[in-house]
């Protein structure tokens, strides 16, 4: 169910309701950083934080950035994630850490929308959009799968890992979450991290074979789709530059 096409994602809600491509990516991004930044500050796991920006992403391919704050949206999807993954934190805590962020960014006449009701009223809305389905797998798990089966020396693979790690971690900035599969997010990561060592340098490997990803437990996947998720965060990063 939550896997779309590229093209339903483009014309989301938000586009119905005028808001343009580069400002939806904007207040996107901008809601997942504030998710990150919250989370952070309040000791959230990285499973939970990565299920509220997942939450979140899903949340807007079906409701408009228009009608539904992406700040208010962003402390709800925190708030229901701690519960889903059973590290639960306080609303009024959330919403506390919420208020400091916004002052120090001058987003003052945002602070006043963000209470405690409100943030409990749009997790109400969250859920039934959602239709209560709180299921979330996350590339992580597949990326210590996938590593385990690579042959190389452990302080590479190791240094392999940490990037991957990395990347996938800055692809929820992104709305690759909706539309390929967490282990084929994982494996195209990996293969990200590989040839960025390999142009550094860092890491010196044999030319992989044709379908390598069978090799290690991947299935379902082509080369394009590979080069077509790595190029998204590519994107995100030239962005920030």
């Amino acid at each position: 169910m939550w896997v779309f096409s590229k093209e339903m994602v483009a014309n989301s809600p938000s586009r119905v309701d005028g808001i343009d491509f580069r400002t939806e990516c904007k207040y996107k991004e901008e809601g997942i950083r504030f998710i990150m930044t919250i989370g952070h500050k309040i000791g959230l796991s990285y499973v939970s934080l990565a299920t509220a920006a997942v939450f979140f992403h899903r949340f807007y391919v079906i409701r408009s950035q228009k009608m539904f704050s992406r700040w208010v949206t962003a402390v709800s999807c925190l708030f229901l994630a701690g519960k889903v993954e059973e590290t639960p934190k306080k609303c009024r805590d959330l919403v506390k850490i919420a208020h400091n962020i916004l002052n120090q960014m001058d987003l003052y006449e945002v602070v006043s929308t963000i209470t405690p009701n409100e943030v409990m009223c749009y997790e109400r809305i969250i859920l039934q959009t959602l239709k209560f389905d709180l299921v979330v797998q996350h590339p992580h798990k597949y990326l210590l799968d996938i590593t385990t089966k690579l042959h190389g020396e452990k302080e590479k693979l190791n240094e392999i890992l940490q990037m991957a790690w990395a990347f996938v971690n800055d692809s929820y900035a992104t709305t690759l979450c909706l539309m390929h599969q967490p282990q084929h997010i994982a494996l195209s990561m990996i293969y990200m991290a590989v040839k960025t060592l390999e142009k550094d340098n860092r890491l010196s490997i044999e030319k992989p074979p044709k379908e390598w990803w069978l090799h290690v437990g991947g299935s379902g996947i082509t080369m394009k789709v590979i080069n077509d998720i790595i190029s998204e965060v590519q994107k995100f990063y030239s962005k920030r530059e």
